[in-house]
């Protein structure tokens, strides 16, 4: 049974992200490895004590500062690997993706996954977004194999032997019948907008807030999301939120979750900056509207061009949202065949075995 080091993740299970989630499910399919996975402590939450068979948790000391606490965590993993040396090691990400060399200088393959290009996100000063670049090259270079999530970005980065598109995922889904969650925070069933994700910049959900505000039709706006590092992000969504129209659920999964996505009206994405959104992938699954900013993220997936509103701009955005609740509510219905994780933990598999070889 080959061992896989797992680093660049803040970990799983009850920990929020999208690399989160994806690495939940991918690595709890991967019954025929060992999974070493590397998780920071100061996110586990009481939902991480979780186990799996196969899968092995290295809690290390980790912090909330931006800009330091993946350097600093990533750091301990590699030595931690150093001195265990796995068969594999799969990097999450490019700014871990910076000690790449220091792997391959020791003899260990590396697999890296390229989920979004980190250095386009606000949040991150001019150095910071220097120093991503920096990770971007050093992870493309040193890395055995390169999984991109995103063709687009595949195709920006240029063509590589190395490289191959893997999408996110979904699982199949049941809409949940009980209406429990919505009722804690007084939600109507079936009268609000969605939007799950963290609340930082990239999301761009002040231009949801204000499109709200302008029209008179939107009753409610669901974010179910929590902040990072601190609540600056959500303070200024609330001071936008003049009509009080918006309700903060935190961060929310499970069954709560279920709850949010069966009785919303549509699920609204009005992302500056994404790789490949899950949160579509699961809104999708349950059937609803869509509604995303026009980004190389979201134009991965197969929707018709009125679910598209250009990206930063609240007119469009209200545009659409108008043009959504004027029509009659039903179901929607797509084609998810292409994002089975089983497939997907398959490919995955397949990329490990070659790099061992």
């Amino acid at each position: 049974m080959k061992t896989i080091a797992v680093i660049g993740t803040r970990g799983f299970p009850g920990i929020q992200g999208g690399v989160e989630a994806h690495s939940y499910h991918l690595y709890t399919r991967m019954q025929d490895a060992h999974v070493r996975l590397y998780r920071r402590r100061a996110y586990l939450t009481e939902q991480s004590s979780q186990t799996f068979p196969n899968i092995e948790y290295i809690d290390l000391p980790s912090t909330r500062i931006k800009g330091f606490e993946a350097v600093w965590h990533t750091l301990l993993s590699v030595l931690h690997i150093i001195a265990h040396r796995p068969d594999v090691v799969h990097i999450h990400n490019i700014g871990p993706g910076m000690f790449a060399p220091l792997l391959r200088l020791v003899g260990l393959p590396v697999v890296l996954t390229y989920h979004s290009p980190n250095y386009e996100h606000a949040k991150w000063s001019a150095p910071a977004r220097w120093l991503l670049r920096q990770c971007e090259r050093i992870s493309l270079r040193f890395s055995n194999r390169v999984i991109f999530v995103n063709k687009f970005q595949m195709e920006k980065c240029g063509a590589l032997d190395k490289s191959v598109f893997i999408p996110n995922g979904i699982d199949p889904v049941t809409r949940s019948t009980s209406t429990s969650f919505l009722a804690q925070h007084d939600i109507t069933p079936g009268g609000y907008l969605l939007a799950v994700g963290r609340l930082t910049p990239e999301k761009g959900l002040e231009y949801l807030v204000e499109a709200a505000n302008r029209l008179p039709q939107v009753s409610q706006v669901v974010i179910a999301g929590a902040s990072d590092h601190d609540s600056a992000y959500r303070q200024q969504l609330q001071r936008l939120d003049i009509n009080k129209k918006v309700i903060f659920t935190g961060f929310t999964s499970g069954e709560d979750l279920r709850q949010l996505y069966s009785r919303a009206r549509a699920l609204v994405l009005p992302s500056v900056n994404e790789g490949f959104p899950m949160v579509l992938l699961e809104a999708m699954a349950y059937g609803l509207p869509v509604l995303c900013s026009g980004i190389p993220g979201t134009r991965q997936v197969d929707l018709p061009e009125h679910s598209y509103f250009t990206v930063k701009d609240v007119d469009s955005l209200s545009t659409a949202i108008t043009r959504l609740l004027d029509t009659p509510h039903e179901p929607c219905h797509y084609d998810l065949q292409e994002y089975d994780w089983e497939t997907i933990a398959r490919q995955v598999n397949m990329i490990y075995d070659s790099v061992i070889k």
